[in-house]
């Protein structure tokens, strides 16, 4: 980990560093995009699997962000045809009960803090 910091606090260093770290270790760049886009927020510019991810990353920690979850709906609805409003709904219940247990989540993950090693 080249940023445990970010894992209590707010950044985004770790987003372009693991992309690199991804490469390095020979994945794909068309997965490790993951790892670098998942906290964008130019919602037009991304895919549809890029929204999701980004949307999925929001959700883990409780975080509804409309603008985002808008963005997804209209990709979703462009593909399907299916009327916003019920893509909506159903998505809607979805995120809500994902969100749920946000915060038992991250309270986990706090009592349980990554150390760095040292190798020598």
């Amino acid at each position: 980990m080249r940023h445990l910091a970010e894992l209590s606090e707010p950044g985004s260093a770790h987003e372009y560093a693991g992309y690199e770290l991804l490469l390095e270790r020979g994945v794909d760049p068309r997965l490790a995009r993951f790892a670098r886009d998942h906290g964008a927020t130019a919602y037009d510019l991304l895919t549809v699997e890029d929204l999701l991810v980004v949307l999925a990353d929001k959700v883990w920690k409780g975080r509804r962000v409309p603008e985002l979850e808008d963005a997804f709906t209209a990709r979703l609805c462009a593909a399907s045809g299916e009327p916003p409003w019920e893509a909506f709904l159903r998505l809607d219940g979805i995120l809500d009960a994902l969100a749920e247990h946000a915060d038992a989540r991250l309270a986990f993950q706090s009592r349980h803090p990554i150390q760095a090693v040292s190798r020598g």
